[in-house]
């Protein structure tokens, strides 16, 4: 079974709350709020966005990324890089 299939439930809530982020940046600009405020909306939405990237590209690496003769530390650590990476 793949990763995304089991912390579906876990990642459409994620996916659901980075909708409303953008929502908001619409609603920001349809209202005319200052640059500002703007930039924050965009700031949020866009790590959440990364950090979306981040859990599904680590449970990836963990899942699919290393061959079966690599230790399971292996996989962590370079899941914890992409982590770092996309921070």
């Amino acid at each position: 079974m793949a990763h995304t299939i089991r912390n579906k439930k876990k990642l459409l809530g994620r996916i659901r709350r980075i909708v409303g982020q953008a929502q908001a940046v619409e609603r920001a600009l349809d209202g005319d709020q200052e640059c500002a405020e703007v930039l924050r909306l965009i700031a949020a939405s866009r790590g959440a966005m990364s950090a979306l990237m981040a859990e599904v590209l680590a449970e990836h690496i963990r899942e699919h990324g290393l061959g079966p003769n690599r230790r399971n530390a292996d996989a962590e650590d370079v899941a914890g890089i992409v982590r770092a990476y996309l921070k």
